[in-house]
């Protein structure tokens, strides 16, 4: 999971370097679609596609959440930084528990909302730089908001897996998933891909589009369900507490520079969050 929480954080990182190469919709579709072709053999050989109607319309529904998610993400990366999004990020976890109590009527313990306090008091401190006149008069970045509404998306993901799993193999499940999601976006900005000069695309775009389609996708997904068996899912998802910390060693690595030392207390908060919530997995197992 400490693998899959540094590839994950490099998709911000990458993200942000590509935003401007395509339309945030677009760039979202070929990712989709490439991480379909990926996937496929595989889920073919090892399972069979299992197609049913059911499947398409409860995998359709979950796909709609990672649209939305993604699309925001590109969007905001245009206007906001990798840091940002990695910390607004974490908010995630916490906004799926409360989801989760209403759509499958999940309790949310104390530890839990010990986390979530903590997740969000450090996610706000980071997106003001600990400037508490910039909190008082709510200076919000543009690209913030945008993220913020993306991972309002996000959070029903996890929900609605659970709620509309019926039993099949989740790889199967994750295939449907992206083609239906490649399916919303045709219908969204299948348009757009005639007036697109393909051959101006940098190459450094095309990739970034192939390393998030086959390292933040298709290996991240294969590396989660490795460890959920072993050390299960509350603690599985904690490790996205790790993610604003490598975007910084990242961006240090790549010469983007350090952020201020201002950030630092509430980096150090929502990684409380994170020893919050492996804790309280412990107890509970």
């Amino acid at each position: 999971m400490v693998i899959c929480a540094v590839l994950v954080a490099t998709s911000f990182t990458v993200g942000a370097a590509i935003a401007g190469g395509l339309d945030p919709a677009v760039l979202t579709l070929v990712r989709f679609l490439l991480a379909s072709v990926l996937l496929w053999p595989y889920v073919g050989l090892r399972s069979g596609l299992c197609f049913s109607w059911s499947a398409i319309w409860r995998c359709g529904l979950i796909s709609a959440t990672l649209v939305i998610f993604f699309w925001c993400m590109f969007l905001s990366l245009r206007y906001t930084s990798a840091l940002n999004t990695s910390i607004i990020f974490t908010l995630v976890p916490s906004i799926s528990g409360i989801y989760a109590v209403f759509l499958v009527g999940e309790r949310l313990e104390r530890g839990r909302l010990i986390a979530l306090a903590c997740g969000m008091v450090g996610a706000v401190w980071v997106i003001f730089r600990g400037d508490v006149s910039l909190l008082r008069a709510m200076a919000w970045n543009k690209g913030d908001l945008i993220f913020l509404a993306g991972c309002f998306a996000m959070g029903f993901y996890t929900p609605l897996v659970r709620l509309l799993h019926r039993g099949e193999p989740m790889t199967v499940m994750t295939f449907w998933i992206l083609v239906t999601g490649s399916g919303w976006l045709l219908l969204i900005t299948g348009y757009r891909l005639f007036f697109i000069d393909w051959a101006a695309v940098p190459l450094m775009v095309w990739g970034g589009i192939g390393y998030l389609a086959l390292f933040c996708s298709v290996i991240t997904f294969f590396l989660t369900q490795y460890a959920v068996p072993y050390i299960g899912p509350t603690k599985v998802m904690a490790y996205s507490y790790l993610y604003p910390g490598f975007v910084l060693v990242i961006d240090l690595i790549l010469g983007h520079g350090w952020p201020g030392w201002a950030i630092l207390p509430g980096i150090l908060l929502v990684l409380l969050a994170m020893v919050v919530i492996q804790r309280t997995a412990k107890i509970s197992s």
